[in-house]
């Protein structure tokens, strides 16, 4: 029934400083922009990730909760700490949920969550699919 994730949204208040620091985290420019959304596509398998105007946002608690999405890196201290020092704030430390499992999160400028994880499924699939 469930395929795999097809697109994770975030809000925030000014979508073009939002663009501006997701641009630094991806490394790379939205693919498309409208009044209210910008999405980009993100890694190999081209994971669709958009912000959304918040005036949009349906009522939510003032403070970061719910689930949170992992982005596979390969490096999660490492991107921690890159967050952290483009603005980001400390939700989870990193931490190792067991062997080949890594996590850690974050809360953007704009406040919403951000996870990092090495994940060796992950890896292992990208093996198998030579990607």
């Amino acid at each position: 029934m469930l395929n795999g994730f097809a697109t994770q949204n975030v809000y925030a208040a000014d979508i073009d400083a939002a663009a501006e620091w997701y641009t630094g985290v991806f490394g790379i420019e939205p693919y498309f922009r409208r009044p209210g959304y910008v999405e980009f596509r993100v890694g190999p398998y081209e994971h669709e990730f958009g912000i959304i105007d918040a005036a949009y946002r349906p009522d939510a608690p003032a403070v970061p909760g719910g689930p949170i999405l992992y982005w596979q890196v390969d490096d999660v201290a490492a991107t921690h700490e890159v967050l952290l020092s483009s603005g980001a704030s400390g939700f989870q430390p990193v931490t190792v949920r067991g062997e080949g499992f890594v996590t850690a999160s974050v809360v953007d400028p704009f406040g919403n969550l951000l996870g990092v994880m090495e994940n060796s499924h992950f890896v292992a699939t990208r093996e198998r699919l030579g990607v």
